[in-house]
């Protein structure tokens, strides 16, 4: 297959810049699977998975949020938050889960309590994502 050039960029650090042959993004309008020579695009990211086909060698990262930009020099991700999937472990995501839901019956008053429930519902993302 032809492969073409992906950057994945996170406020911390790139988390991927190499020749890929197709990257399936997770935008707000759906997924879609970007392959060379793929039409210019730009996309806002939900919350997902980015599978990365890097010459049969399959990786995969949970998004939340950002953008996607497809042009002639390839796929760029400007992600909120980028985790890859094998950096997480179920167990301690699961606890922190459980500490965010208590967070949120503790919350006292309605500033508290909406970003007590941002963290949990973000958290609960990336479980979901992870069973994926």
């Amino acid at each position: 297959m032809a492969a073409f050039h992906f950057e994945l960029v996170s406020p911390e650090r790139l988390l991927f810049s190499g020749e890929v042959e197709s990257v399936v993004v997770p935008s707000t309008e759906g997924e879609f699977m970007v392959m060379k020579n793929h039409a210019p695009v730009m996309a806002s990211l939900r919350p997902g998975l980015v599978t990365v086909d890097d010459a049969g060698k399959v990786s995969k990262l949970y998004v939340r949020g950002g953008f996607a930009e497809v042009s002639a020099k390839g796929l760029t991700i400007l992600a909120e938050e980028a985790i890859p999937l094998d950096q997480l472990d179920a167990a301690k995501l699961d606890q922190q889960v459980r500490d965010a839901g208590e967070d949120v019956t503790d919350a006292i008053g309605a500033d508290a309590k909406r970003l007590a429930s941002e963290k949990l519902a973000q958290l609960q993302e990336l479980r979901a994502a992870l069973k994926m």
